[in-house]
């Protein structure tokens, strides 16, 4: 039997290096260290999905080719399930956000927008502002 242990890590590791330089937008005036931290972390998981694989069978729980079927396994998986939500349920966001249930749970379609954090943080900082004029010219 394959490793599972090995299969999860190779797809958590493949799935979050294919949505790190695929799905998530850059913009052109980015700095270094915002275009350098996304290379640190696939690295990162890289070396972490290599460590569990060897550690299963430095600790003898399975054998090189068990590891290794485990991780061309989860590296297969995470490529089919990295297309199928690309082609097939992305196209889907906008309709499913529009769902009432959607509605109900505030449940919204932020793919297009390519810094969530920042737009929020901008956003709630302008809904801020603007109240606090709003409050200001209330107690006048």
């Amino acid at each position: 039997m394959p490793s599972s242990h090995s299969q999860f890590m190779w797809f958590f590791s493949v799935y979050s290096f294919l949505f790190l330089y695929l799905r998530m937008h850059q913009t052109n005036n980015a700095r270094f260290l915002d275009l350098l931290w996304r290379h640190v972390l696939s690295l990162g998981l890289l070396t972490a999905a290599f460590l569990v694989s060897y550690s299963r069978v430095y600790l003898l729980y399975h054998t090189w080719s068990q590891v290794l079927y485990g991780g061309i396994a989860g590296s297969l998986m995470a490529i089919a399930w990295f297309v199928f939500t690309q082609e097939v349920l992305t196209p889907l966001f906008p309709r499913i956000a529009a769902w009432p249930v959607s509605e109900f749970f505030l449940i919204r379609d932020t793919s297009l927008i390519p810094n969530v954090l920042w737009f929020e943080y901008t956003v709630t900082r302008a809904e801020a502002r603007n109240r606090q004029r709003k409050l200001g010219t209330k107690l006048q």
